[in-house]
């Protein structure tokens, strides 16, 4: 594998906490208001973990959630790894967002989720969500110099305005669109008769995409979970997902970790999640879940690759 050769990862992936400030049909970390873990990452744990980041060399860290921002100490995580030579990426609903915080820091991207063009369909995939102040957030990243994204979740909700977002995301001066098939995983997957869009939605979705022409960089390939899959079981990615309270997941759409970061160093948590990759039992998931994608319902209910047998299933 690849990644053997790699004394680091080339990407970290930190989920900072469960908890948010909406509680979205679609949300693939089954996050919502007061759901955070019971043992989410300490500030002190967390500064110590963003610092190893850091010195191991790590050139690039996507801050994600829940909603990161609500967390005490997210400022002083970013700026850790920013001092520390890490480039930044932030994702964030942008209900209540404060660029002005982020000054001075290497910053990659700010990603804003954006489902919906008119408030109606925005509420009913993020209930309680306000578009006018993601709206607002948009323009203020954008007027404070920083580089924008924009992501949308396709479901059967609000596909039928994906045009029109994309339209909006390139007139607030985003540089990339994110988007693909919605995923089966957290909340979404409890909600799946209701989110998934049919075959002939997804096929003008595609289509759309397809022969777009704004002037905006549209990111959607992989398409679906199977393209992904084709590629991951080739070989896996470079990129360390960190979950909130410091496990380490081996892929998003499965539910095992290898290891963590309260025990382990950073480096120790990178060594393990190599050695992960080499384990039937992962590669067994990876086939099973790209026969049957419903697997990735399970990816939730984190399992220490460690207390699997190696006589059972891959997929629990």
């Amino acid at each position: 594998m690849k990644i053997d050769a790699f004394g680091a990862p080339t990407m970290v992936t930190w989920q900072l906490t469960r908890d948010c400030n909406l509680a979205c049909l679609h949300c693939c970390t089954d996050s919502a208001p007061g759901k955070a873990l019971p043992h989410e990452l300490s500030r002190e744990n967390a500064l110590k973990l963003a610092g190893e980041i850091a010195a191991a060399g790590v050139p690039y860290a996507m801050i994600v959630g829940g909603e990161p921002t609500l967390v005490p100490h997210f400022v002083e995580v970013c700026r850790t790894l920013s001092d520390g030579g890490v480039l930044l990426k932030i994702e964030t609903n942008g209900v209540n967002f404060d660029v002005s915080a982020l000054k001075g820091l290497q910053i990659r991207s700010i990603q804003i989720s954006l489902d919906g063009a008119t408030q109606e369909t925005y509420a009913k995939q993020r209930p309680g969500g306000d578009l006018a102040a993601v709206l607002a957030s948009c323009r203020a990243v954008v007027a404070a110099g920083l580089p924008l994204e924009i992501t949308f979740a396709p479901t059967r909700l609000n596909i039928q305005e994906a045009e029109a977002v994309i339209k909006l995301a390139a007139q607030l001066g985003a540089f990339r669109f994110n988007t693909g098939q919605l995923m089966r995983l957290g909340t979404a997957a409890k909600l799946w008769d209701r989110l998934e869009p049919s075959a002939e939605q997804y096929a003008a979705f595609r289509a759309m995409l397809d022969s777009c022409r704004e002037p905006i960089e549209l990111c959607y390939l992989p398409f679906s979970m199977e393209e992904e899959l084709r590629g991951r079981k080739i070989e896996p990615s470079g990129t360390l997902l960190i979950l909130p309270d410091g496990r380490v997941k081996v892929f998003a759409a499965l539910p095992y970790t290898c290891t963590d970061v309260v025990r382990h160093t950073f480096l120790e948590a990178w060594d393990a999640y190599r050695k992960a990759w080499s384990d039937p039992r992962v590669r067994n998931a990876l086939e099973r879940l790209s026969a049957d994608p419903a697997f990735a319902a399970k990816a939730n209910a984190w399992v220490p690759l460690d207390s699997i047998s190696h006589d059972l299933p891959a997929m629990v």
